[in-house]
C-alpha cells in the first residue's frame, strides 16, 4: 500500500472527515537535498475538515495527526504539512 493510501485510511477511520485531500508533493521538492529527484513519497500534505477537531488548538490537532502516521515517517515519509479544520472554520484551500 502506498503511503499516500495509508495515510488516508488512517485519517478516515480515526475522524471521520467532512473533507479531505491527501496530496503528494514529493516533486515539489527535487534538487532540495544532493540526489534528491522528487519521485516517492516524502512530502505530504493533508486538509481535513473534521468535527473531531472542534475545541483542540492547532498544535494539538497536528500533533494528533502525525501520531497517527507515525509508521508512514518510519516508511520515508519526510515531510507533513498539515490544514487542519473544524466544520465553519476558514479553509485557505
Amino acid at each position: 500500500m502506498s503511503i499516500k493510501s495509508s495515510i488516508t485510511e488512517k485519517l478516515d477511520a480515526a475522524f471521520s472527515p467532512e473533507r479531505l485531500e491527501v496530496i503528494n508533493e514529493s516533486h515539489l521538492h527535487a534538487g532540495h537535498q544532493p540526489g534528491y529527484d522528487g519521485e516517492g513519497e516524502t512530502h505530504m500534505r493533508i486538509r481535513i475538515v473534521s468535527s473531531a477537531f472542534a475545541g483542540m488548538s492547532r498544535v494539538a490537532r497536528h500533533r494528533a495527526i502525525n501520531d497517527l502516521v507515525k509508521a508512514e515517517f518510519d516508511a520515508g515519509l519526510h515531510a507533513l504539512a498539515v490544514e487542519a479544520a473544524a466544520p465553519g472554520e476558514a479553509t485557505r484551500w
